[in-house]
């Protein structure tokens, strides 16, 4: 079993991020979408020319409760193929998971914890995605 195929998304706090993501457009020319401090960078698999995939750059501000603990500053998502078989890996190795798999129109996400407290976002993409 594969465990992470990519890096899905990188997310990290900031104190104002429209001021952030103005200054990211401005300076290093990203793309945000609708006026977010988001963007998206797209691509295809290296083997798989065919297949495309995207990887999330978003700001959040500094009172979200998205990356757990409020000293985490940052939270990077990681692509998997088979959540579910993940999990269960993970679960027996002892691996610290935060509640359930969440199902979106987005895909399928759960968290878990490295040893340092950085939280981890797993993430499953849509078969259509």
């Amino acid at each position: 079993m594969k465990r992470v195929t990519g890096i899905g998304g990188i997310f990290f706090k900031v104190n104002d991020p429209q001021a952030m993501a103005d200054w990211y457009s401005k300076h290093l020319g990203l793309d945000l979408e609708d006026q977010s401090p988001t963007t998206t960078f797209r691509w295809r698999e290296k083997d798989d020319p065919q297949v495309g995939g995207a990887t999330v750059w978003a700001l959040f501000p500094q009172e979200t409760e998205y990356f757990g603990s409020p000293g985490n500053t940052f939270m990077i998502n990681y692509r998997v193929d088979d959540l579910d078989a993940l999990v269960a890996t993970l679960r027996q190795e002892g691996v610290t998971i935060h509640g359930e798999i969440q199902a979106t129109e987005h895909g399928r996400f759960i968290w878990i914890t490295d040893p340092e407290g950085n939280r981890i976002e797993l993430w499953q993409a849509p078969d259509d995605y």
